[in-house]
C-alpha cells in the first residue's frame, strides 16, 4: 500500500489527509532515512504548506504526543468537512483574507517573508521586531536566521529552487541593511562605555558566521553571473562571502585571502584562458604556503580539468582542490570542507580525482592522432565549381550597427539558457522552453521566474536602460596556399594583387576517426585563389547592464541584479541571431528568399554557420585580435578585449560568418605538437606563448 494508508480513517477530506502525509514524510525522510514511498504527487503538500492551525494537531497525531490527539484531529476534520459542504451548497464559504500571514506575530511574519521571498514589508516588520528585542542583533540571530536556516534546508533537500533562494536573500539583505545603522550605533556606544576607540571597529569581523569564503573571477575574465549566484547561496547559509570582483590578478587574490583570513577560496571563469589562469593561481598558492581549500567553478571548467590540470599543483589532505558543478552544490561543498567530516570527504575526493587522472591519461594512450600532414591530406574537399561560393555581399567592409532596438530582437530570444542559468531543469517530456512550465517539480517556479523576467525586460525596454551596438564586416576572402588559413582582402584589386589585409589562422582535427569522415578545418569552407569567395564576421554587445547591476546592488536586490545579467545575455544572443539573419538576407544577401520563423532559426535550419573564436570549431581566442583589428570593434562600437581576450562588456558575442552550404559546425578536439608548431609559425607566435593559449586542447603535457 501507499502512504495514503496512514490517513485512511480521514478519507473524503483531502486537506486533512495530505497534511498528515506532509508531516509524516518530512520526518520519515529527513530523520528516519525513508527511501521509497508510494504517493499521489498531484496532491502532495510541502511541510511549509500545511496550514499553521493544523500543524500542531497533525504533529500530535502522527507522533501520538497527547491523549486527545485523535479527538482534536476529528474536530478539525469536521470543521473542514463543514466548510466543504458549505462550498458545495454555494454559500458559507469563508473569504480568505489576502496576505493572511500578515496576522502572524512579528517573528513568524519575518520568517514567512524570508521563506517566501516577500520584500515589500521588510522595513516595517524589522523595525517592529527591533522594538521588541533587546538589541538589533537579536533580530538577525532570531527570526531572520531561523528563516534563512529553513531556506537552506529546503534548498538542500530540493524543495526550494534557486530563484526562490535569491529572493529570500534579497529579503535578508534588505533587513540587515535596515538594522546596520542601529547595530553600528550600539557598537560605538558600547566601545565608548568601555573606554575604547569606536573608529577602530573591524569591518571584516566574521566571527558570527559559519565560515568565510573569498570569491573571484580570474584575471582577464569578465563573467560573474555564476559567481554572483554562488555568493548569494553561500550568504543565505550564513557564510561570510568576500566577492572581490572580475578580472582579478593572481597576486590580488592571494593578497585579499591573507587580508581577510578566509577559510575557503573560490575561483570562477567562463573563457578557456581562465583555465590556465586557475592553474597559475593554484601553483602560486602552493608556493605561498596557503592552507585554504580551493574551489573551481564556471562554465568552461570541468571536474576532469580540475583533477588533471589544477589539482596536482595544490591538492593535499589539508587543502584540497574541488570542482563545484553549480550553485546548488556550493553549500554542501563548503560545509564538508569546514565540517567535522572533512577528512573522509577529502579522502573520497582524492580517490575520485586519482581515478579521473588515470582515465584521462589512459585515454590519451588509447587514442590515436594523425600526423598533421596526414590530417591535411584528408581534409574536406568542396567542389567549388559544382557548388560555387556565395555571391558578392551587398555591403563590403565594416559597418556599425547601432539602430537595432531591444524590442527588435525579443522574438529571437532563446529562453532555454535562461532557465539553465537559474538551475531550473524540467524532466522529459518537459525539458526546454516552454514545456518546462508543465513540469511537476519546477514548472510553477519556472513560470514565476519567467513572468518576473518579462516584467523586468519590459521595464528595461521602456526606460532604455540597456541598448545594443555592434559591427559587421564582410570581406573578399580565399583559402591560403598552404590550405590552413583564410586570407581576407580590402577589395578586389587587393585580391588580384595578392596583398591580403589580414590572415585568419585555423586549426584542424587530428584525433583519428573510425570512418572515412574528413579532418575538418574552417579553412576548408573557403574557396582557394581563383574564386571570388568572401567571409563575414561580427561583434555585438548589450550595453548598460553594469549600471543596472550597480543600481540593484545599492538596493540590496540580488534577485534583480542577477536577473539583469541573465537578460543582458539573452538580449545579446538574440542580437547575434538577428544580425546573422540580416547578413544572410540583406547585407550579404546570399539567402534573400529565406522564409524561416524564429523557431527554425534556433534550430539552425539556414545555410551557413557563425562559429565563434575560442569555441570548438576554432578554440583559439587570439583570433579575436585579428577580428578586432579588421572590423574596428573597439573604435566603432566600444567593444573591448581584456588581457585574456574576454569581450567587454560581458554580454557580448563575436563570430565568423561562412556562407557555403557545405560549411558545418564541428569540434577541433585535441591536437598534436606538430600542428601547434606549424600553427605558431603561421601566426608568428613563440611556441611557449602558443601552447599557453592552446593549453586546454593539447594532447601532450607542455613544458
Amino acid at each position: 500500500g501507499g502512504i495514503s494508508n496512514l490517513s485512511f480513517g480521514f478519507r473524503g477530506v483531502t486537506k486533512i489527509r495530505e497534511s498528515i502525509h506532509a508531516v509524516f514524510l518530512h520526518h520519515a525522510i529527513l530523520e528516519s532515512g525513508m527511501d521509497v514511498g508510494i504517493v499521489n504527487a498531484h496532491e502532495m503538500l510541502a511541510i511549509d504548506e500545511v496550514d499553521s492551525n493544523l500543524r500542531e494537531a497533525v504533529d500530535n497525531l502522527v507522533f501520538n504526543k497527547t491523549e486527545d490527539a485523535t479527538d482534536v484531529m476529528l474536530e478539525k476534520t469536521q470543521e473542514e468537512r463543514a466548510r466543504l459542504d458549505a462550498l458545495k451548497k454555494g454559500g458559507g464559504a469563508q473569504k480568505v483574507k489576502e496576505k493572511s500571514w500578515r496576522d502572524l506575530e512579528i517573528t513568524k511574519r519575518l520568517e514567512h517573508a524570508l521563506i517566501k521571498g516577500i520584500s515589500e514589508f521588510v522595513d516595517g516588520d524589522v523595525e517592529e521586531a527591533r522594538q521588541k528585542c533587546d538589541k538589533p542583533l537579536d533580530v538577525i540571530e532570531g527570526p531572520l536566521m531561523d528563516g534563512m536556516n529553513t531556506v537552506g534546508d529546503l534548498f538542500g533537500s530540493g524543495k526550494m529552487f534557486l530563484p526562490q533562494v535569491i529572493k529570500s536573500a534579497r529579503v535578508m539583505k534588505k533587513a540587515v541593511a535596515y538594522l546596520l545603522p542601529f547595530m553600528e550605533e550600539e557598537k560605538r556606544a558600547k566601545m565608548i562605555a568601555e573606554g575604547k576607540d569606536p573608529d577602530k571597529i573591524d569591518p571584516d569581523d566574521d566571527s558570527n558566521y559559519a565560515g568565510s569564503v573569498l570569491m573571484a573571477t580570474v584575471k582577464g575574465d569578465v563573467h560573474d553571473i555564476g559567481k554572483n549566484i554562488v555568493s548569494v547561496v553561500l550568504g543565505c547559509n550564513n557564510y561570510k562571502v568576500y566577492d572581490i570582483g572580475v578580472m582579478v590578478p593572481c597576486e590580488t587574490i592571494l593578497e585579499k585571502a591573507k587580508e581577510y583570513n578566509v577559510d575557503v577560496i573560490g575561483l570562477s571563469g567562463l573563457i578557456t584562458p581562465s583555465l590556465d589562469e586557475m592553474v597559475v593561481v593554484a601553483k602560486e598558492m602552493s608556493k605561498g604556503g596557503f592552507k585554504q581549500p580551493l574551489m573551481i567553478g564556471g562554465a568552461t571548467t570541468s571536474k576532469m580539468h580540475t583533477a588533471v590540470k589544477i589539482s596536482p599543483n595544490y591538492f593535499t589532505p589539508e587543502h584540497p582542490v574541488i570542482h563545484v558543478l553549480d550553485a546548488s552544490r556550493s553549500v554542501t561543498v563548503v560545509s564538508s570542507l569546514l565540517g567535522s567530516n572533512k577528512e573522509d570527504y577529502v579522502e573520497d575526493l582524492a580517490e575520485e580525482y586519482d581515478e579521473l587522472r588515470e582515465d584521462y591519461y589512459a585515454g590519451l594512450e588509447e587514442r590515436y592522432f594523425l600526423d598533421f600532414d596526414k590530417a591535411k591530406k584528408q581534409k574536406l574537399v568542396i567542389d567549388f565549381d559544382a557548388v560555387p561560393p556565395a555571391p558578392t555581399p551587398n555591403k563590403l567592409g565594416a559597418t556599425l550597427i547601432d539602430s537595432v532596438s531591444l524590442q527588435d530582437v525579443v522574438p529571437y530570444i532563446d529562453w532555454n539558457p535562461f532557465f539553465q542559468t537559474w538551475e531550473l531543469r524540467g524532466r522529459y517530456p518537459n525539458r526546454g522552453y516552454p514545456k518546462i512550465f508543465n513540469d511537476e517539480t519546477v514548472g510553477s517556479e519556472a513560470k514565476k521566474l519567467f513572468d518576473d523576467a518579462q516584467a523586468l525586460m519590459n521595464e528595461i525596454i521602456a526606460n532604455k536602460s540597456m541598448y545594443l551596438k555592434g559591427v559587421v564586416g564582410m570581406f573578399a576572402a580565399n583559402r591560403s596556399d598552404c590550405g590552413e588559413d583564410v586570407e581576407i582582402y580590402e577589395n578586389e584589386e587587393a585580391r588580384e594583387a595578392g596583398t591580403p589585409m589580414h590572415k585568419f589562422c585555423m586549426l584542424r582535427q587530428q584525433a583519428e576517426k573510425e570512418n572515412d569522415d574528413p579532418y575538418l578545418s574552417q579553412a576548408d569552407f573557403i574557396a582557394p585563389r581563383g574564386y571570388k569567395d568572401h567571409m563575414g564576421m561580427f561583434a555585438v554587445s548589450c550595453f548598460g547592464c553594469d549600471s543596472l547591476v550597480q543600481k540593484y546592488e545599492a538596493e540590496n536586490d540580488d534577485y534583480n541584479k542577477i536577473m539583469s545579467q541573465a537578460l543582458a545575455d539573452r538580449f545579446v544572443e538574440a542580437f547575434a541571431e538577428y544580425i546573422h539573419r540580416e547578413i544572410r538576407i540583406d547585407m550579404w544577401g546570399y539567402a534573400k528568399d529565406e522564409k524561416l520563423d524564429e523557431a527554425d532559426l534556433l534550430k539552425i535550419k539556414y545555410d551557413g554557420i557563425r562559429p565563434a573564436p575560442g569555441y570548438p570549431s576554432q578554440p583559439d581566442h587570439t583570433e579575436k585580435v585579428t577580428m578586432w583589428e579588421t572590423i574596428k570593434a573597439k573604435e566603432l562600437a566600444g567593444i573591448e578585449l581584456s588581457d585574456s581576450l574576454s569581450m567587454m562588456p560581458a554580454a557580448s558575442v563575436s563570430a565568423l560568418v561562412f556562407a557555403h552550404p557545405k560549411s558545418q559546425y564541428f569540434a577541433v578536439g585535441q591536437i598534436g605538437k606538430d600542428q601547434v608548431t606549424d600553427y605558431a609559425e603561421r601566426k608568428k607566435y613563440e611556441m611557449s606563448k602558443m601552447e599557453r593559449w592552446l593549453s586546454p586542447i593539447l594532447n601532450y603535457e607542455r613544458d
